[in-house]
């Protein structure tokens, strides 16, 4: 059967395939495969079954893969132990037709996804060994950049590959590319804090619930409600400071890449969105809280329409972080 990475990456995440399909090719190409490559690291990261040890050792191998050091084959023979699971276990199977695309793209974003990959790899293989002690918000902001962080960096490689008016501002966009992956991850960790918490990881820094007189373990006692209601406002206040520097990235780039900007602008609204919605929410310490399906819509609709303009998303970008709930028509 033919390797479709347009189908693996809708069953991987529609979200991020909403953004990555409106690109134009060949870019749009290269940053479907750089995510593919990324959810096969998650993969090897989070998974449920292996031990710290062998996901060390497989992370690494396939950094190696990447670098053109080792064969795929030699991953997919190491997973045979188990039957796919999901989409990202399905993505670590099919890590040789991945790189066999990969190596069909021009030399130049050959080179960004690779190294981009593999240092996100390699990054995920330290977090790894070093287990889930997360002590204080550098320690946080360093796991999610190894995770997330790299991967704003990647994609505005790509973008300045495509543009020169981005290369002529990569000193301005690259620390908001951080900042932007962080955004993103501080909201993911937001989502998944009950998730995380069930497999055995806690990345509310320790730091957090000291500042309550709070253990991370009593997070999710409701005896303790009010104090982790406190620790959730801290996390969530530390998601805003990440979004707004995700905004003014979205903003660096002009109004005529408008597809480069909706490709920003989709995951960065949906993020400000998920975060007023938890904001002060016990419900997210009890599971996860999600945005409506008419939400995303509206914002996918109305973004398609204005999102050229700055002065409109700025207003936009508010009314999100702010609406108590479903997304009221957008003013025109």
């Amino acid at each position: 059967m033919t390797f479709d990475p347009y189908a693996l990456l809708r069953a991987t995440s529609r979200t991020f395939a909403l953004s990555i399909e409106r690109l134009p090719a060949p870019m749009r190409d290269a940053i479907c495969l750089a995510y593919l490559m990324m959810r096969v690291s998650d993969f090897l990261e989070d998974n449920d079954y292996m031990e710290p040890e062998r996901k060390v050792r497989l992370l690494k191998l396939w950094e190696r893969i990447v670098a053109g050091e080792a064969d795929a084959h030699e991953l997919v023979n190491e997973l045979a132990d188990r039957e796919p699971e999901d989409a990202d276990a399905e993505a670590a199977r099919q890590a040789p037709a991945i790189i066999a695309a990969l190596r069909r793209l021009p030399p130049a974003l050959q080179n960004h996804v690779a190294v981009h990959v593999r240092d996100t790899s390699l990054g995920m293989a330290r977090w790894v060994a070093r287990g889930p002690q997360v002590s204080d918000e550098p320690d946080m902001d360093d796991y999610m950049h190894e995770v997330a962080g790299r991967v704003g960096y990647l994609v505005t490689d790509v973008f300045a590959w495509y543009s020169g008016f981005v290369r002529s501002k990569l000193a301005v966009l690259m620390p908001l590319a951080r900042e932007f992956g962080l955004a993103l991850q501080t909201v993911n960790v937001i989502r998944g804090l009950r998730k995380d918490y069930e497999r055995g990881w806690i990345y509310v820094p320790e730091s957090f619930c000291a500042a309550v007189n709070l253990r991370r373990t009593d997070l999710f006692d409701p005896a303790y409600e009010r104090q982790a209601l406190q620790v959730l406002d801290m996390l969530t206040d530390k998601a805003e400071r990440h979004l707004q520097n995700a905004l003014a990235y979205v903003k660096t780039l002009p109004r005529w890449l408008h597809t480069l900007r909706l490709a920003c602008i989709w995951p960065m609204l949906f993020a400000a969105r998920t975060l007023a919605i938890s904001r002060h929410n016990v419900n997210v310490l009890m599971g996860e809280v999600k945005m409506t399906r008419e939400e995303v819509k509206a914002i996918v609709r109305d973004s398609t329409l204005f999102g050229w303009s700055n002065h409109w998303l700025e207003s936009y970008y508010e009314r999100l972080s702010t609406a108590p709930s479903q997304l009221a028509q957008a003013s025109k």
